[in-house]
């Protein structure tokens, strides 16, 4: 009777009832919340989904993100090789090479001048990388932190390996995630507060058609000049521009399906429940990530007004030709800021269509803020 009982006890002890702690508990409530947001109210699921069951996971099963040289047994948790994908820049850049192959940069190539607003929209960046030093962090890992204004999860991923400040991986790549999942809650006040009904009603010409030698040469191109400029982008730029060549050169449709879908949703799976399991209650319940979650809020929030404000100076300098709205697109958050604009432009008349001009700003915005990243890299002599 005694081994009866002392089984059960044993059992019943190895529950996970009786080893959370209430930060547990509230991890997993935010996993709910975040499941809630991605299934019921559709935003970004794709990311929102595996990430917030990442968070589920290892806030009831700590050790599935049991690092190898804290196992008895010499192997790890599951999550744990996943996250080490993250760590090597191996996820981040495969996710450029799949954006790179889904994406038409047709309207950036027919309106150069997307540049200067997708250019405009990383202010927030660095605006926040003095706010974190501010707040006490040390440069690297304030740079880490201001990548976050440009809504690009894997390449605040990518600088915070690259820069070794994996201590704050979790916080800036939930945050940055996060916020490019809530764009449209997040952008559309800032939007409306620095337009006129006037302004977002402006209808703008029709943009050229791109020749398929433009399409061809412009991945090519990007690469040399961003590339020979600043080398250490070429993880992210070049993927970015590889994938975007093979949709382009029209002679390798399988690699680009590959790229586009399959390796896509694959890396997608691995990287969102990596980036969830870095949530452990004991990681993530601290000050440091309450100030980094307010850093990347008020640095994204900038970015999106310095696009519009620079949208608006467009709009005069070319005589109410440019819809100050796209400027909000110049954030990495590909394609849902294009979509944001969008619907703020149609709320003011129905009949606008902005979506490819905004694409234009905000393919822009996913060079920029690769350069952002390559910036501080050299600024810090990393590699």
């Amino acid at each position: 009777m005694d081994y009866v009982i002392n089984t059960l006890s044993n059992l019943i002890h190895q529950t996970a009832f009786f080893n959370l702690t209430w930060g547990n508990y509230v991890m997993i409530l935010v996993a709910f919340i975040f499941l809630f947001l991605a299934i019921r109210k559709g935003y970004e699921p794709l990311l929102l989904v595996p990430i917030s069951f990442g968070i589920l996971l290892v806030n009831i099963f700590p050790d599935i993100m049991l690092r190898v040289e804290d196992s008895s047994n010499g192997v790890g948790g599951l999550l744990h090789y996943f996250y080490l994908l993250d760590e090597w820049s191996i996820l981040p850049s495969l996710i450029f090479l799949g954006v790179g192959a889904s994406t038409d940069f047709g309207p950036l190539i027919a309106n150069p001048k997307s540049f200067l607003l997708g250019a405009a929209a990383q202010f927030g960046i660095y605006a926040a990388y003095f706010f974190a030093i501010l707040l006490g962090f040390n440069d690297k890992a304030a740079a880490a932190i201001s990548i976050i204004g440009g809504a690009d999860g894997p390449t605040s991923i990518f600088l915070c390996g690259k820069l070794g400040q994996t201590q704050y991986m979790g916080p800036i790549a939930v945050a940055a995630y996060s916020y490019m999942s809530l764009v449209p809650i997040i952008q559309p006040p800032i939007m409306k507060a620095l337009t006129t009904k006037k302004e977002r009603a402006i209808k703008m010409e029709q943009l050229r058609p791109v020749s398929k030698l433009e399409r061809i040469l412009f991945p090519i191109v990007v690469t040399v000049v961003v590339c020979m400029i600043l080398p250490t982008t070429a993880p992210l730029v070049g993927m970015l521009m590889l994938g975007n060549l093979f949709r382009e050169s029209g002679v390798v449709k399988q690699l680009t399906e590959t790229a586009s879908n399959a390796l896509m949703y694959i890396v997608v799976i691995l990287l969102g429940t990596s980036v969830g399991a870095t949530t452990s209650a004991e990681a993530f319940l601290k000050w440091d990530t309450l100030k980094i979650v307010a850093l990347g809020l008020i640095a994204f929030g900038i970015g999106t007004a310095a696009g519009v404000l620079f949208g608006k100076l467009m709009c005069k300098l070319t005589h109410g030709k440019v819809n100050p709205l796209i400027g909000s697109a110049g954030v990495s958050a590909v394609p849902m800021a294009a979509r944001v604009s969008q619907k703020v432009g149609a709320e003011a008349d129905p009949t606008n269509f902005l979506l490819m001009h905004a694409m234009g700003p905000n393919v822009a915005g996913v060079i920029g803020t690769a350069v952002a990243a390559g910036t501080f890299m050299a600024i810090f002599g990393v590699f």
